[in-house]
């Protein structure tokens, strides 16, 4: 079965697959952030040519000034000599952002945002690692992968970091964002940068990275869909380039947003700086909702309104905080932490394959080819529906050069109904998920398996707090109590 994609996909897929000469010379010679609708060739200045670009009034001076190039020029090499494209990347940001907001930036640089270095360890430690790294940067490169961790390094510089600050996101609609500071203070829509206004960053920016089966994604109550197309809806015939439709990648299942969101806060009432601030501690619920009388406010919108605790939120309004006065909260609330309660639904993916190959069989992969990654979607949509191969290279998210071979994603099972609940190595009861039930396998170009779904240490589940807040039910005990000592079981 063999099928000639359209020519506007073909074009799409040069640019994904394609070798990047290096990173450095992508940010400084291309422009990706600067599409703007073009003016009339030969008249001096940016403006000439980028008339539509608009700047907030803080930001009110010369395009060179951030960018470099000439702005004196009236053709477009000379204008465009030196320039940097995306001068808020973290290799640049020191330079430009930093000129004005040298401490934020230097603080934002160390934050977790940029480092990632919690989500990177957590793997590194499943397969192996002794030493934690500081920075993703840091994340080694060994090619081709001789060791069980060198072969995770390369899927998390490959397959999973590919939205993060170093990156502009990957090629669905929703998810292309800017780079560094741009990547939260600017606002991008079908993958083009719909303002240069800086501006406090909203959910549509949070979601950019948040999204897929992460925090944040269930806040607003969205559960990813299986990767097999008999398993996604609404369902469509199957017919090459089907993803500008789906603009996170893959379709979602709706279920309960959490109940702040139903209230109307957004990610940054409770996140207040966590972009910023390397060293701020991470909110809680009882951060609001544990609030005495005589204490001050934790967060800084959180303020009395007589004698009513309430939160100031995005939008201005003023909502009534309900303070803790179940006897619950009294006596399990040092043992139990809240979202045991109160969490209605939470990931649970488990296990996850993920195999590096450099000899596919594209048509075993046929009900496969959404993965959540539009680079690999679009090899895998050319090589199994037209008698050419294309070159099996991937992008690294980090550097954005190019190696050998693709990460391709499979589940054993995808599940939200059963929450797990067990009692974490400090001794409290918290949700876990099988955030780290990792299964690597490598196929050389040879076709041999190098390594055969390796698993790492222990069974892969780590805490998390589900961002899917309810009430908490007359069940709540029914949760947790198998896992209280059977004379505090008993008293109920």
């Amino acid at each position: 079965m063999k099928r000639l994609l359209p020519i506007p996909l073909v074009i799409l897929c040069l640019f994904a697959v394609c070798p990047k000469s290096g990173l450095l010379a992508e940010l400084v010679q291309k422009t990706p952030e600067m599409n703007q609708e073009q003016g009339t060739a030969g008249k001096s200045g940016c403006m000439g040519c980028h008339p539509t670009v608009h700047l907030d009034k803080t930001h009110q001076f010369a395009c060179e000034i951030c960018h470099r190039g000439d702005s004196t020029a009236t053709d477009q090499e000379t204008a465009h000599r030196d320039l940097l494209a995306q001068p808020a990347h973290p290799h640049f940001m020191q330079q430009t952002c930093g000129k004005c907001h040298q401490q934020v930036v230097q603080s934002a640089q160390h934050s977790l945002h940029f480092t990632l270095k919690n989500e990177v360890n957590q793997v590194r430690r499943q397969f192996g690692a002794s030493q934690d790294l500081d920075n993703v940067e840091d994340v080694p490169i060994q090619e081709p992968p001789q060791t069980v961790l060198a072969l995770a390094d390369d899927m998390l510089r490959r397959r999973c970091l590919r939205c993060h600050p170093y990156s502009s996101g990957d090629g669905y609609s929703a998810v292309v964002h800017g780079t560094g500071c741009a990547s939260c203070h600017l606002v991008w829509k079908n993958r083009q940068m719909e303002s240069h206004q800086f501006q406090k960053p909203k959910d549509r920016q949070c979601l950019s990275c948040h999204y897929g089966n992460y925090v944040g994604w269930d806040y607003y109550g969205r559960y990813e869909h299986d990767f097999n197309w008999e398993y996604r809806t609404p369902y469509t015939m199957k017919t090459p380039s089907r993803y500008p439709q789906r603009p996170y990648g893959v379709e979602y299942h709706d279920l309960v947003p959490d109940i702040h969101q139903q209230r109307g806060l957004v990610c940054t009432d409770c996140h207040r700086q966590s972009g910023h601030n390397a060293h701020q501690p991470k909110p809680s619920c009882r951060s609001c909702h544990g609030w005495q009388s005589g204490q001050n406010p934790a967060l800084a919108n959180l303020q009395l309104v007589g004698i009513q605790l309430t939160l100031k939120g995005s939008d201005g309004r003023q909502h009534p905080v309900p303070l803790l006065r179940h006897p619950a909260h009294e006596k399990y609330g040092k043992q139990v932490e809240c979202q045991v309660c109160h969490g209605q639904w939470s990931f649970n993916d488990s296990p996850v394959h993920l195999m590096r190959s450099e000899d596919v069989d594209y048509e075993k992969w046929e009900w496969l080819t959404v993965q959540g990654s539009s680079e690999v979607e679009t090899l895998l949509e050319h090589n199994t529906y037209n008698s050419d191969e294309w070159p099996l290279t991937m992008r690294d998210g980090v550097s954005g050069l190019s190696r050998p071979g693709i990460w391709l994603k499979g589940f054993g099972q995808r599940r939200w109904e059963q929450m797990l609940i067990e009692r974490d190595k400090d001794g409290i009861i918290k949700v876990f998920r099988p955030i780290v039930d990792l299964h690597l396998t490598m196929v050389d170009e040879k076709g041999e398996v190098r390594f055969d779904s390796i698993s790492g240490q222990g069974a892969g589940k780590l805490p998390y707090v589900p961002h899917t807040t309810g009430h908490a039910g007359l069940l709540y005990l029914d949760r947790f109590q198998h896992l209280l000592p059977s004379s505090q079981a008993q008293d109920r």
